[in-house]
């Protein structure tokens, strides 16, 4: 109910600033746009494609900078010991949330400062076409006579958390297999290695396209709008939903003028037209939130995390 409410304050907030978009002044002639994703992961493929619009909003050079290792560690300390002026800013996820929870890195997310939500991005169960399971319930059934196998591509990621809950909620005795990146875990979904994999949608496109892949359920509290026949992980009796975020941060300590343009300018770059298809064909739900209002939503999913990890062990 909380996403489908931000949708609908998103969609207002569209129509009040979508119109005549003017390009407004920036200090700064290049911003270097950080992401820990390899190129072509869910992060790097989210910049690369926003950077093609937002110069029509915010009058800079925009520039992909991909800082890998550590699950996001390396990428934030690139961000926290960097000048807090609006030069440079980092793609945030929940990952960056897990990583500062469970590996303890020398910077975590509390030294960053959130800038902005734009979406939020469906988490979906998939498995191989071949596989003889096509619903959640079956994979689970058939996990419950032999010990599945559940891939995810990120040790700290909300796709790790999100087959840690389903296998919660559904009492089975399943292994988590982590790996390197959404390269990895694709392989091992295809050759049968693993039973089922957690991904974003604009990650399976590819194989989705070649029928490679079958969609089991998306973790998401409705359906998705170009999936409408894919029943969410709930509907089939696993009260599993998880909130992918996706936006931006800054070091600590971002100036007030810098936040003002950034929250003006992000409504504006959603309400585009043309990027308005781009993001429509990944499947990502607007979810626009301004600074004070990003915020607080990570406030919030770390205390829930937290709590989440220590709950079930994960860290004490």
């Amino acid at each position: 109910m909380r996403l489908k409410l931000a949708g609908l304050a998103a969609a207002a907030l569209l129509a009040a600033t979508g119109a005549q978009a003017q390009t407004a002044p920036y200090p700064h002639k290049v911003v270097t746009l950080v992401t820990h994703s390899s190129p072509g992961g869910g992060s790097d493929v989210f910049l690369r494609e926003m950077v093609k619009h937002l110069g029509k909003y915010i009058a800079a050079t925009f520039i992909v900078e991909n800082v890998s290792g550590g699950s996001g560690a390396r990428a934030m300390s690139r961000l926290a010991t960097s000048k807090p002026d609006g030069s440079i800013f980092y793609a945030i996820t929940p990952t960056y949330i897990y990583t500062s929870l469970m590996s303890k890195p020398r910077h975590t997310w509390r030294d960053l400062e959130p800038l902005a939500v734009l979406f939020a991005d469906p988490e979906v169960l998939y498995t191989r076409a071949e596989s003889p399971h096509k619903t959640v319930r079956e994979l689970i059934e058939s996990a419950r006579k032999s010990r599945a196998r559940f891939g995810v591509a990120n040790p700290a990621s909300l796709e790790r958390q999100a087959a840690e809950r389903l296998k919660t909620a559904a009492g089975v005795n399943a292994a988590i297999v982590s790996h390197e990146g959404g390269g990895d875990l694709m392989i091992n979904v295809l050759n049968g290695t693993l039973d089922g994999g957690v991904g974003e949608i604009q990650e399976l496109r590819a194989q989705l396209a070649g029928s490679k892949i079958r969609l089991l359920g998306s973790f998401t509290a409705q359906r998705l709008a170009d999936f409408p026949d894919l029943p969410t992980v709930k509907e089939q009796g696993f009260d599993v939903v998880v909130h992918k975020f996706r936006g931006l941060a800054g070091p600590k300590g971002l100036p007030a003028d810098i936040i003002a343009i950034w929250d003006k300018a992000v409504p504006q770059l959603l309400a585009d037209p043309d990027y308005k298809k781009v993001y429509g064909a990944e499947s990502l739900i607007v979810d626009a939130r301004t600074a004070a209002q990003a915020s607080q939503l990570v406030q919030s999913f770390a205390e829930e995390s937290e709590a989440f990890l220590k709950q079930t062990g994960v860290i004490k």
